[in-house]
């Protein structure tokens, strides 16, 4: 059930017999008509900006739009009141009625209280993490593992085809130095010294990566040079650093779909397929570019490239894909790998990038519309850097790693679901402080707390419901006689429940999780208040001596439970049952 798209259908049919009576022009378009709750809850319960959307193109005054589509509101049975205000704002009342459905939905609903359907079944690709294949995953690659695997869990609770993909960045040169950092391992695994030259990867995390090279090859490239051991080494060592990554994103609670290669695109035609295509549509050539802008660096030169005309498709400037030398550029696989998400058949592509990303946004945008012959959008997501504290002192070092604090840090001292929530409270691409002794405090300041709290408030209320008789499951909740609940601070919670589905797919459409983690955080608060209420006015609280009275009120406690609880699920946090 969703109030706000039913009340929409009711003004749009209002309009359309307005339109058959001559009262408006026919083949006005309503798309941009919506309904919505008012910015001043005083005015009213939702309000429609129908007459001013419509009134130029029917030339008209919005105000005698208004005061004929309110007569018209008017006459159906959930309509309280029809107001109009100022120069054409619609406000609408509903009868208590409407409301109290909203409660039997969510209780026969449970925890689908709040699916949409907008997706309609299109197929999403959510491209995230994406790390490098050198190490463990450090900050940054937690709120980027969290924020994609989150909007995935978004997009399909709105009715998406969701994939979740991770592109292994093993084709660059990185790999060599992560195989060389090895290599230093398996050498001090035969009691020699490591000789960690500047430019290789110092953690410890190599150290049982060594280990394991000596078990599988013992002493076979000890002494060698490197063109011998270099391949084997490279191509054990990936592997180990992807088994590690798999493990830290699964003690996070992420589970990916699809791992591609890019080394699977060289040598395999891929590449060379893209830019074919590309060149078919006239799209690639070779020329010079202009030298960047500021100053210029010494080395620089102008020479002749393979270009992809990357400003036909809103780009800045035309990209390398080729360099003087024949080799490709990073651009050129990135090309290809888009091009096979293309030809798999999405029908929207979405990338999570580190903020280091943002000068790619434009160019890869541009391949994918060329690519897609601008069918298929991409959406590139980029995450702002996450800031550390302890103690009030930043909290940068991390043993394991060597330089920087890994996932795996993170979720050991404060655990995956605070992890979760707390990367979800602001939007990515704004900065993120995270204090590991606020995120474990037991006060409203902390919003993974105050959430929890809240669902767990609702689990306890409920046992004692139990104990004092009543039959607490959602069936027989949702035959209580709701309208009991008739008092203003009960019907607020209503509304705010009621706005669930709509704050679905608008994060949905934004492709936004963080504003269910901040609906929560709302919700929560609108039921702590509740709840202080009751302390003041013995009639609020949930639990009551008639069973009448109390089986409606246990009704609208759980009802706030379930939408809490698909909330968290959204986001890939368990609620609790109570607090410890």
């Amino acid at each position: 059930m969703n109030l706000f798209t039913d009340i929409r259908a009711l003004v749009l049919d209002c309009l359309a017999a307005m339109s058959a009576e001559g009262a408006l022009p026919e083949g006005l378009s309503t798309d941009a008509v919506t309904v919505e709750p008012p910015r001043d809850a005083a005015h009213g319960d939702l309000a429609t900006n129908a007459a001013m959307v419509l009134a130029k193109p029917a030339g008209m005054k919005p105000r005698d739009i208004a005061e004929a589509l309110a007569a018209k509101l008017a006459a159906d049975p959930r309509i309280a009141a029809a107001e109009v205000a100022g120069p054409g704002f619609l406000n609408l009342r509903l009868v208590p009625g409407v409301w109290h459905q909203v409660i039997g939905a969510a209780l026969r609903a449970g925890k689908d209280f709040g699916r949409a359907t907008i997706g309609a079944g299109q197929k999403v690709n959510v491209e995230f993490v994406s790390a490098n294949p050198t190490g463990p995953m450090h900050v940054g690659h937690t709120r980027g593992a969290v924020v994609g695997d989150a909007l995935a869990s978004l997009l399909d609770f709105a009715g998406y085809d969701v994939t979740r993909e991770y592109y292994i960045n093993d084709g660059g040169a990185q790999v060599d130095v992560l195989a060389r950092s090895a290599y230093e391992r398996y050498r001090e695994a035969h009691g020699l010294s490591p000789e960690i030259a500047e430019g290789l990867y110092p953690g410890d995390y190599l150290i049982p990566v060594g280990e394991a090279l000596k078990a599988e090859f013992g002493d076979r490239f000890l002494d060698q040079p490197e063109s011998v051991w270099l391949a084997t080494v490279r191509d054990f060592a990936t592997e180990a650093m992807m088994t590690m990554i798999r493990e830290d994103l699964a003690a996070l609670g992420v589970r990916m779909d699809v791992y591609s290669s890019e080394k699977a695109l060289y040598g395999t035609g891929k590449i060379e397929a893209a830019l074919a295509a590309l060149r078919d549509m006239g799209l690639i050539y070779e020329g010079v570019l202009e030298p960047p802008k500021g100053k210029i660096p010494e080395d620089w030169e102008p020479r002749e490239q393979t270009l992809f005309r990357s400003t036909a498709h809103g780009d800045d400037v035309d990209r390398p894909v080729m360099k003087s030398d024949g080799s490709w550029t990073y651009f050129a696989p990135d090309i290809a790998y888009h091009y096979d998400k293309v030809q798999r058949g999405f029908d929207q592509l979405i990338d999570i990038f580190g903020a280091d990303h943002g000068g790619y946004v434009k160019r890869m945008k541009a391949a994918v519309s060329a690519l897609s012959g601008g069918r298929v959008p991409l959406d590139i997501k980029l995450i702002q850097l996450v800031k550390l504290f302890k103690n009030g002192e930043p909290f940068k070092m991390s043993k394991r790693a060597g330089t920087f604090v890994t996932l795996r840090d993170v979720v050991e001292m404060v655990g995956a679901d605070v992890t979760r929530f707390v990367m979800l409270t602001r939007k990515n691409d704004a900065a993120l402080d995270f204090d590991f002794d606020k995120v474990l405090e037991q006060s409203r300041d902390n919003p993974v707390w105050y959430v929890q709290y809240a669902h767990a408030r609702i689990a306890s209320v409920l046992r004692k419901a139990a104990e004092a008789g009543l039959e607490t499951s959602d069936e027989a909740l949702a035959g209580a006689n709701l309208s009991l609940l008739d008092h203003p601070a009960e019907l607020a919670l209503i509304r705010k429940l009621a706005d669930w589905p709509r704050q679905v797919e608008i994060a949905a459409r934004a492709h936004e999780p963080h504003r269910i983690a901040g609906y929560l955080t709302e919700l929560a608060a609108d039921l702590h208040g509740h709840w202080n209420k009751g302390n003041e006015e013995p009639a609020l609280r949930f639990v009551q001596d008639d069973p009448a009275t109390m089986a409606a009120k246990i009704a609208l406690a759980r009802a706030t439970g379930v939408v809490i609880s698909a909330g968290l699920a959204i986001l890939g946090v368990t609620p609790v049952e109570e607090m410890r």
